[in-house]
């Protein structure tokens, strides 16, 4: 995927960029050392979630897909399936699915929501982390699931 150029906040176009895994990693993962410790984050929390068999999308937004040069943190939405169940969750995913305690060791806001407990269409459900505390929108980035 060629990512467009940021704009002049420093923030991609205002859209939803489909991309895989390892695209988002070699884009976003390098330069400094803090891109570098928070793309091993989002690759550990992505297979964690897939693991899972549960996830319908992964939205990755905030400073990580951002021109700042050290982003405080990795920030993740996950859309679930409606059968799915924290609970049942077994072993280290568990984990990603308890805000707190992601954002304590693992230095991210994880947030996530079932199909149906979701207002309105999941599209546009998804455009609503393109905004920024602002108000302003920005490009956020889909990774693909199944990749």
């Amino acid at each position: 995927m060629n990512f467009p150029e940021f704009n002049k906040n420093g923030d991609l176009p205002v859209d939803v960029y489909e991309a895989t895994l390892q695209e988002v990693i070699e884009h976003f993962g390098n330069g400094s050392l803090q891109r570098q410790l928070i793309a091993g984050r989002l690759r550990k929390i992505y297979f964690f979630a897939k693991a899972t068999n549960q996830v319908l999308r992964f939205i990755v937004y905030g400073s990580f897909v951002t021109a700042k040069e050290n982003p405080n943190d990795i920030d993740i939405f996950m859309l679930m399936k409606d059968d799915f169940n924290p609970d049942e969750v077994s072993g280290k995913s568990r984990l990603i699915f308890k805000h707190l305690t992601t954002q304590e060791y693992e230095g991210a806001s994880v947030f996530w929501g079932t199909k149906s407990g979701i207002i309105g269409d999941a599209d546009e459900f998804v455009k609503g982390w393109q905004i920024k505390r602002d108000k302003m929108r920005r490009g956020i980035i889909e990774v693909k699931v199944d990749d």
